[in-house]
């Protein structure tokens, strides 16, 4: 399974979660976990565990399609495969 890490962050607002979800089914990336939070009463924040095995494209266009949707809602969208993630973390 290859996976990767999406996080989001912006002011809450209605729609978030589904605007994310339907990107991901529409490409074929299957969420594992997700994890989100309201802070400080109208900050979101979200971390969503993605598996991009069984991708429809190719991970650098899902990648431009989660931000496009980040800019559509004006809101902050990092996407790190986990071959990054893991060599960042690797001492």
């Amino acid at each position: 399974m290859t996976r990767a890490i999406l996080t989001v962050v912006g002011h809450d607002k209605t729609g978030v979660i589904a605007k994310f979800s339907a990107t991901l089914s529409a490409n074929n990336a299957n969420i594992l976990d997700v994890n989100q939070n309201i802070m400080n009463g109208d900050i979101f924040a979200m971390m969503m565990l993605i598996d991009v095995s069984g991708l429809s494209c190719s991970f650098k266009e899902l990648s431009a399609a989660l931000t496009e949707d980040g800019n559509a809602l004006e809101m902050s969208v990092h996407v790190m495969h986990e071959d990054v993630f893991n060599a960042m973390h690797h001492v």
